[in-house]
């Protein structure tokens, strides 16, 4: 059993798989965590954990970032449901996180539209509504129609809202996925049970959730040397770690061997239903906003947002899918079902970059262009074989295998630790004080600085 504080870094430490923790810090709480248990380092993990701790909050003089250490939350009915238990006898007092629950705020409007006499899923203003008679009929006549129509248009907005509520909840449920798999879905007893794994999953998770940088080369890889060092304490002594766990995040060939066949298809039911609900994200902002597919550059009044946090999730899910279903020898289903990769929109700024230094589109852009939408192919409305993928791939000089079109990718390498930068619209800032203020001014926004502000940069 680990010491009270022990626990208490490892609840930290769980708590960070679904924030946007700097590695830096995790890689703090991970010494803390060791050193809590006793635990005897090797000098690779102990330099590699060193030489990531030294840029934690805790060491810098300032102890402070200028980015929120959290996804973005949607903002709950909290103010409505108070609204309406001022206008409904019936509401009981409500809690403090009623607003975020979509179950308590729809119970709240079925409650409160029997005070009068309204149905769920009536909002329409002129037919729904009852006349005098009708609420006199109805045994609500005391209530006047100043008072009727003001209880009416209050439950109508509240089923808005929660509309609302429940597409940007599920909207931060597909980032978190695409950044960091299945991590944040990890209950704790699971992510706990061998402090080994803990420390594994958790830095490789802040590695993941880090943000993008504003740049036409590659972004920065997940998998580095101190992810690397973690991975090898877990080689060290397979028996006892959780691979299972350990899958949920990173699932190369040597870590799904160690898992069983229930094992794996509990993971590839969970990733085969979230990748259908990732198409149906995708088709509905493909069908609102009309990219073209040969360019794939946004243009006015494209919802970019809902997009590329969809196709990062696509990617993610893909990968992890592709995965299992090599582990599990179910190749000859990728022959005859393989749904190809989903580019990210890429800003026009961006693309000007790309060509004035000599470069283009990428290749896989003109692959994903000749391929059925993903969505027609999970739908079974459209075939995409391992041949025709192979295919279009050939045309366009791309690897298939390489380039993770037909299978897995191969393990990543380790890349060298580079410290977070501070980052303004996706502009590497060196100051965390700096970035705060050319955030506040709209600077790399694309939207017009705050006289005030430049005056004091």
């Amino acid at each position: 059993m680990p010491s009270h504080h022990a626990e208490q870094l490892l609840r930290e430490l769980h708590a960070s798989l679904g924030l946007r923790k700097r590695p830096e810090d995790i890689a703090q709480l991970i010494q803390d965590l060791f050193a809590g248990l006793q635990v005897g380092l090797d000098p690779a993990t102990a330099a590699a954990l060193e030489k990531a701790s030294a840029h934690s909050l805790r060491t810098l003089w300032h102890g402070y970032t200028s980015m929120l250490e959290d996804f973005a939350r949607p903002v709950g009915a909290q103010r409505q449901l108070a609204r309406a238990a001022t206008l409904f006898t019936s509401l009981p007092e409500f809690s403090e996180g009623a607003g975020e629950d979509p179950a308590e705020i729809e119970s709240a409007i079925r409650r409160a539209g029997e005070e009068i006499c309204r149905q769920y899923g009536e909002n329409d203003f002129g037919l729904d509504r009852l006349n005098r008679a009708e609420r006199a009929e109805a045994g609500i006549g005391e209530i006047s129609k100043r008072q009727y129509n003001k209880r009416f248009r209050l439950l109508r907005r509240m089923e808005a809202k929660l509309a609302r509520l429940l597409h940007e909840q599920r909207r931060r449920e597909v980032t978190m996925t695409g950044k960091g798999a299945l991590a944040h879905a990890l209950p704790y007893e699971l992510f706990a049970a061998d402090p080994d794994t803990a420390a594994f999953v958790a830095y490789l998770t802040a590695r993941a959730n880090m943000r993008s940088i504003f740049t036409n080369g590659m972004q920065r890889r997940q998998y580095d040397e101190v992810a690397d060092a973690l991975f090898q304490r877990l080689r060290a002594a397979p028996e006892q770690a959780n691979w299972y766990a350990v899958a949920h995040v990173h699932p190369t060939a040597e870590v799904l061997g160690h898992l069983s066949d229930q094992e794996l298809v509990r993971l590839l039911v969970r990733w085969n239903r979230f990748l259908r609900e990732v198409a149906e994200l995708l088709e509905d902002a493909w069908n609102r906003s009309g990219f073209e597919p040969a360019s794939m550059i946004v243009r006015r009044g494209d919802d970019s947002s809902t997009w590329n946090q969809a196709a990062q999730a696509w990617g993610t899910a893909r990968a992890h899918w592709f995965a299992l279903m090599t582990e599990l020898g179910q190749e000859e289903v990728l022959d005859r079902v393989c749904p190809g990769k989903v580019p990210r929109l890429m800003a026009a700024d961006v693309a000007y970059w790309h060509r004035r230094s000599g470069g283009g589109l990428h290749p896989d852009t003109y692959v994903w262009a000749e391929l059925p939408r993903p969505w027609e192919v999970l739908r079974g409305e459209k075939e995409c074989t391992r041949s025709l993928v192979e295919a279009a791939c050939a045309r366009h000089g791309v690897d298939p295998v390489a380039g993770g079109w037909t299978a897995p990718r191969p393990a990543a390498e380790p890349v060298r630790f580079h410290r977070t930068p501070e980052l303004v619209h996706g502009v590497a800032v060196t100051d965390p004080l700096m970035a705060s203020a050319l955030r506040s001014a709209g600077v790399f926004s694309g939207q017009g600085k705050r006289a005030a502000t430049e005056e004091w940069l």
